[in-house]
């Protein structure tokens, strides 16, 4: 654990700056001060932005091979200090530790991808003479980097995102301000100084903690930002999207996943793979399994083996290793999904265990009877909630995971294939998982959704894609 209550401090132009003011960062499961963490001015904010606007072309002119190096350090480097990494996670995010041994395993991968892809970012050749008045003309295109990158992550994967935003902006030459989120903003400033170890350039990095009325709105309107990358509340995401302007946006937004159960699935193979899926870092996860709607012939036993799974999770400190589920990240958000839970109990909706809380921690929660236009289903919950329903068809099923404002992934289990690939077709969603949930991800895989899901796509190679712009070179031989 963090024994150390330390006054951390802004890395502008690859020095740590000591801020004008501080706050307190407290832990959301017991309530302990765990760090002073700066509160950047505006002009704070300012020196970041003009570090990385100075830090441009010395990226963007760094070789491919002296990019990946950097990164390849960086994997050295956190590999050797993982356990202190998952240390920091589970203390600031109350993220249970295994769960955080299992984001830094996954971060070191996502550098990993990100040093391999530094070294294969290529054009293509074009060919003209394939059009009349062509002949004669050889062309190519070359990516180059789009910039600087105003990055904003969210709490939940404190160390991964942050990965998936400066791992690619590295790798293809760009330049990052990263507003890591209030809550937990340790991981990333673990992940500078491991950068600056390596031997990052003075300003390719930038990372300032603050208020997002301050951070991010000084990132999302100022003219020397040319991308942002955001993950966070569609209401946020949309505003920044309306205020960007002719910057590159990437957007990767809200959710409430849902699963299909089709008739004659072996649901006692599925049962556990699923109370995962629903209550791993307490449902606080982009992808978690919100809704899952099962066939009227298997719900009654469903919903009897689901109930009696999820009561053997252990609930507690975040630092115990067998501890399953932990506080949410602060007490506000604790409160906001019980009344969550009390709209949908009041319009008739069962808790057939869990509903309230025991300490800090909100017990994980199975709801049936629920009513389509409550929070609880039609909006993000982001909390240790799970909704189960029935239906009759499964066109019926496709039309219930469908009648939501986002679309980021979504899962099918079935033992039709005919039914799967059906399926698949009318989701209207950013991935399908066909015999699994919609809770799985990949570092290299791409990743986003539709609607208010957001837009753009992560996954190290198609964030490359992102962050880069093609140049169209010709030359005339005639």
């Amino acid at each position: 654990m963090i024994k150390n209550i330390t006054k951390k401090k802004l890395l502008i132009n690859g020095q740590w700056v000591e801020a004008k003011e501080h706050t307190s960062l407290i832990s959301p499961f017991n309530g302990e001060i765990i760090g002073e963490i700066p509160v950047a001015s505006l002009e704070e904010v300012e020196l970041a932005i003009q570090a990385a606007d100075q830090a441009r072309e010395t990226m963007a002119k760094m070789p491919a091979h002296q990019r990946s190096a950097i990164l390849e350090k960086l994997v050295t480097s956190l590999t050797e200090r993982a356990e202190e990494a998952a240390n920091i996670i589970a203390t600031e995010a109350a993220k249970p530790i295994e769960a955080a041994r299992i984001e830094v395993a996954r971060t070191i991968q996502t550098y990993k991808f990100a040093a391999e892809e530094a070294r294969k970012i290529s054009g293509e050749t074009v060919p003209l003479d394939a059009a009349p008045g062509g002949e004669g003309r050889i062309a190519f295109t070359v990516r180059e980097p789009v910039g600087v990158i105003g990055a904003i992550t969210p709490f939940n994967f404190p160390m991964n995102l942050v990965a998936h935003k400066i791992g690619p902006a590295i790798a293809t030459g760009n330049t990052v301000v990263l507003k890591p989120a209030s809550q937990t903003p340790l991981s990333a400033l673990f992940i500078g100084e491991l950068l600056l170890e390596a031997g990052l350039p003075n300003g390719a990095l930038n990372i300032i903690t603050g208020s997002g009325s301050v951070v991010g709105e000084k990132i999302t309107n100022d003219q020397r930002i040319n991308m942002i990358t955001f993950t966070g509340s569609p209401a946020v995401g949309i505003g920044i999207r309306n205020k960007a302007g002719l910057k590159r946006v990437t957007l990767e937004l809200g959710s409430n996943s849902a699963v299909i159960i089709d008739e004659g699935v072996n649901i006692e193979k599925i049962i556990k793979r699923c109370v995962n899926g629903a209550f791993s870092f307490q449902g606080q996860v982009c992808i978690s399994l919100q809704r899952v709607y099962v066939h009227e012939n298997l719900y009654d036993s469903f919903v009897e083996k689901f109930v009696d799974e999820t009561k053997k999770l252990k609930l507690g400190d975040p630092l115990n290793s067998s501890t399953d589920v932990s506080a949410l990240i602060s007490p506000k958000e604790t409160e906001r999904v019980l009344d969550w839970i009390k709209e949908a109990q009041l319009g008739g909706a069962e808790a057939l265990t869990g509903g309230i809380t025991e300490g800090s921690v909100l017990q994980p929660t199975v709801l049936v009877n629920v009513k389509p236009k409550n929070k609880i289903s039609c909006q993000e919950a982001f909390g240790p909630i799970v909704v189960i329903d029935k239906f009759g068809s499964i066109d019926q099923a496709v039309e219930m995971v469908n009648d939501s404002r986002f679309g980021l992934q979504a899962g099918i289990y079935t033992e039709n294939i005919h039914t799967a690939l059906n399926v698949a077709e009318k989701l209207h969603v950013g991935g399908v998982l066909i015999n699994d949930i919609p809770t799985f991800r990949v570092d290299n895989m791409p990743y986003g959704g539709v609607k208010e899901s957001g837009m753009g796509r992560e996954g190290i190679k198609y964030a490359v894609e992102e962050m880069t712009e093609p140049k169209l070179i010709i030359i005339n031989r005639n």
